[in-house]
């Protein structure tokens, strides 16, 4: 059970380069700079869900909502410092949701894909919970009702596809990165890895079936579909690359669409697409192979690829300047502890990491430096950025933790595939400063 757990947690990638974007006269312009904000008392919530939200500093009088979902053992936050969603919309003037799930599963903080109550229109759990969220944007900030999209790595890819099954009447479109298509799992007991028969690496219905469990999700829906963009990586064995072809059979037959992708090409190297357009030219599924990925979506630029399919990057644009690079203040005098977990399996690990500013004196801004053993190389990260992703790695700060008071801590990690060493670092340097091991 514990690699299960491990294998699924704290899914994360490091921030892109952003969208070119024009100026929109019609942007509003806060005097505080945007932030990461939770947000208590949002609405009906049986799924018990953290709501956290980026509203940007710019944007229209009615901007698009984003849901952007973790996966499973991540957070909200974590995906927010994770992904290049908040530096897209900072260009582009939309509004991000960042939800936490806090459904078990035997494997923590995973949404609900798996209950009778999920799967069904205002069943209950997690999908309820998250379509509160999204009326509270509504509400609170005037999002608009008819720019709503989900978005997700691996259990948030998951969701995204579910919630455009339950919920086709709120959502315009997604984008599911490494997800399953919608009813996969059975219930709790089916949920990956392990004996799921989803993710078991044998699952085939037909497009038929796949179908009609999305419309009976919402039976007498006849509105429009909520068009889909599909990313899976085609070495990912936590969740098999051959259920990309199970969602592209399912969304394909929503729509009374051919199996037969209308156009092929590659975007860029690697990246392998399938389209499939309506008589009128809608493209309704797209596909993307990512030739050698693993499980470790969305990578570099694959999220403004979203953004760009949700047709959010000529609507509500915002001029930035890139992210400045991380500062650092000097190192620690009285010095840093350092906390290293690790759990690893055959070929890969996560490594969970505590930093605590055992100092008299505030750091703001800091860089962690440590030698990963010969063999490790990791692969995606949360709560920091890495650079590079083997030998001597320097792990920066992001926005939410750049700060750290006296006696402070924070948690940031990575996974990471190895060739039989899965150990700790010897050592760790904060700022400079070598640190205790805790």
């Amino acid at each position: 059970m514990r690699t299960a757990r491990t294998r699924l947690g704290g899914l994360a990638v490091a921030l892109a380069a952003g969208l070119l974007a024009i100026v929109s006269p019609a942007l509003t312009s806060p005097a505080e700079a945007a932030s990461l904000q939770e947000v208590t008392g949002f609405g009906d919530n049986p799924g018990g869900m953290r709501m956290h939200l980026y509203v940007p500093d710019r944007r229209p009088a009615n901007p698009a909502i984003v849901v952007a979902m973790h996966g499973c053992g991540g957070s909200g936050p974590g995906f927010y410092s994770g992904s290049e969603f908040a530096r897209l919309a900072d260009q582009l003037g939309f509004i991000v949701i960042y939800p936490t799930a806090t459904q078990q599963a035997g494997f923590g903080n995973c949404f609900d894909t798996w209950s009778a109550a999920a799967k069904r229109r205002g069943g209950g759990s997690d999908p309820v919970s998250i379509v509160s969220m999204v009326n509270y944007v509504q509400r609170q900030h005037g999002g608009d009702p008819n720019r709503v999209y989900a978005t997700g790595s691996s259990s948030g890819g998951m969701m995204t596809q579910h919630m455009l099954a339950v919920y086709p009447d709120v959502f315009k479109a997604g984008a599911s990165f490494m997800g399953v298509p919608f009813n996969c799992f059975a219930n709790a007991a089916d949920y990956p890895p392990g004996a799921s028969q989803c993710t078991g690496g044998a699952m085939n219905r037909t497009p038929q079936q796949w179908g009609d469990a999305v419309r009976q999700a919402y039976p007498g829906y006849s509105g429009p579909r909520p068009r889909i963009q599909l990313w899976h990586g085609t070495n990912d064995t936590l969740v098999p690359y051959s259920l990309l072809n199970e969602s592209i059979e399912q969304w394909t037959n929503v729509f009374g669409l051919s199996q037969t992708p209308t156009s092929t090409d590659t975007p860029q190297n690697g990246w392998n697409r399938r389209r499939y357009a309506d008589a009128s030219g809608t493209v309704q599924v797209e596909a993307y192979s990512i030739a050698g990925a693993g499980h470790s979506l969305p990578s570099t630029g694959m999220a403004a690829q979203a953004v760009a399919f949700f047709g959010l990057t000529g609507t509500t644009p915002t001029p930035t300047g890139p992210t400045p690079p991380a500062t650092s203040s000097p190192a620690p005098a009285g010095g840093c502890a350092v906390g290293y977990a690790v759990n690893a399996w055959t070929g890969g690990l996560t490594a969970s990491i505590t930093i605590t500013n055992t100092a008299a004196t505030a750091i703001n801004g800091w860089t962690l430096a440590f030698a990963l053993p010969a063999g490790q190389t990791i692969t995606s990260g949360w709560n920091a950025t890495y650079s590079p992703a083997a030998g001597q790695v320097t792990a920066g700060n992001v926005a939410h933790n750049a700060a750290l008071p006296p006696g402070a801590s924070t948690s940031i990690g990575f996974q990471a595939t190895h060739t039989g060493d899965a150990g700790r670092p010897a050592a760790f340097a904060l700022n400079g400063a070598s640190c205790a091991l805790a």
